[in-house]
């Protein structure tokens, strides 16, 4: 095993922010003032719903979830984030937008937080190479993001839970029969935005009718005919 900075560099190398780096541009990014690893208990806001963006965070250790509260206090969760390399915030940082959610420890998290000014030049000068690459991947990212939401959109135009649930499915497969969701049953239900009791209904109700194999986070398709009906 290596040391913990060759461990972070490692990590750094295949997180979507830093793609294409080489060892001089990740050791270069690590040395910047503007980058900085910080520890947060578990419970603790990393950032508040109306905070102005200081930075964007790389998850290195943990997990933190994206919340946001109603008018009348109840607290919806919105997405997790809990594999090492995944990046949050970077649209509002981009943007100087503040935030319209919160994220929350929900066990102890070591982030790395990026500033924008290692990667854009508000005064003119020039960027470090780390900093180049960056605003390239940027533009990936946010380009991938883009594609998700349209998917999105076409994915919550469906009439009924059960077309919603098919075609967010029908999406995830690419073609194939059998997944493993990346995320929680939870994490489903907000993006759906539906509750978690009533997605857990319809997929059960979907396996009793022989249309999937539900196994936690494995589905699998038994009936492709059926399946595309509510397509």
């Amino acid at each position: 095993m290596g040391s913990a900075k060759e461990q972070l560099a490692d990590l750094l190398k295949q997180c979507s922010l830093c793609q294409g780096m080489s060892g001089a541009d990740v050791q270069e990014l690590l040395a910047s003032a503007q980058v900085r690893q910080v520890d947060y208990p578990k419970g603790e806001i990393v950032f508040h719903e109306g905070d102005m963006p200081k930075s964007l965070y790389i998850l290195l250790a943990g997990e933190v979830h994206i919340l946001k509260d109603t008018f009348s206090g109840r607290r919806i969760f919105l997405s997790e984030i809990n594999t090492p390399g995944d990046m949050f915030g970077e649209v509002y940082e981009v943007l100087k937008q503040p935030y319209d959610m919160y994220v929350e420890a929900v066990t102890p998290v070591k982030l790395l937080e990026i500033a924008s000014g290692l990667f854009t030049l508000a005064d003119g000068g020039q960027l470090s190479s780390c900093g180049l690459q960056i605003q390239r991947n940027l533009m990936r990212i946010f380009a991938r993001k883009a594609y998700f939401m349209h998917n999105k959109i076409k994915v919550l135009a469906s009439g009924s839970l059960r077309e919603k649930i098919i075609r967010f499915l029908f999406i995830e497969l690419q073609g194939k029969r059998e997944l493993e969701l990346a995320g929680s049953r939870e994490f489903m239900a907000a993006y759906l935005a539906v509750t978690r009791p009533s997605l857990s209904r319809e997929l059960s109700a979907l396996q009793r009718e022989g249309i999937l194999q539900v196994d936690g986070k494995n589905i699998k398709v038994l009936d492709r005919e059926r399946f595309e009906e509510y397509l």
